[in-house]
């Protein structure tokens, strides 16, 4: 997935400026494709470049006004392209892991209390996943394609926030009893 995408998708669900933009990536898609304001701010520039997305037209021009944003059918096209390109896997990048495995081979001594934050920030992350689904993908609601697509995207948040939970669980059981048993 990249940025361009992302934003594509987000503008195709409701025109936005990019403060709005910015606002609805920190609540929604930044979850599982985090980005920095500029960097949206300056791949908006380039989306617009590009012939994907205009600024719309203006009631009254004032300079620093904010501009809002729709796509064009020229950025319809590219995202419905991109949807049915086949992607590989990524390999999965963990600097926590990486840690551990640097531990093994120089020692770490406060490996348990960053195994209980993350805990902790898992365990925070995967109650907040589990209220958005009751608010906002109750049975009756999951009958349209659109939002039974959006529900699995977030199912797959809180998937993944349960193996962590499990796993840093089982981590920090392994790290409390004693070696060679």
């Amino acid at each position: 997935m990249s940025l361009p995408h992302a934003i594509l998708t987000a503008l195709l669900e409701k025109p936005s400026s990019g403060l709005e933009l910015t606002r609805r990536f920190d609540r929604s898609i930044g979850y599982f494709w985090s980005s920095t304001h500029q960097q949206i701010y300056r791949e908006l520039g380039k989306l617009e470049q590009a012939g994907y997305i205009r600024a719309l037209p203006s009631a009254v021009p004032a300079r620093g006004q904010k501009k809002e944003y729709e796509v064009l059918p020229a950025g319809r096209d590219e995202l419905a392209a991109w949807v049915d390109t086949a992607e590989d896997p990524k390999p999965l990048r963990s600097a926590l892991l990486l840690r551990l495995r640097a531990a093994a081979v120089v020692g770490g001594r406060g490996l348990r209390e960053e195994l209980e934050r993350h805990l902790g920030l898992h365990r925070r992350q995967l109650d907040e996943y589990l209220e958005i689904e009751t608010r906002d993908f109750p049975p009756e609601r999951r009958s349209a394609e659109a939002d039974r697509l959006r529900h699995l995207v977030l199912r797959g948040g809180i998937d993944l926030e349960r193996f962590w939970v499990q796993w840093l669980t089982h981590a920090l059981e392994e790290l409390s009893e004693p070696a060679g048993e």
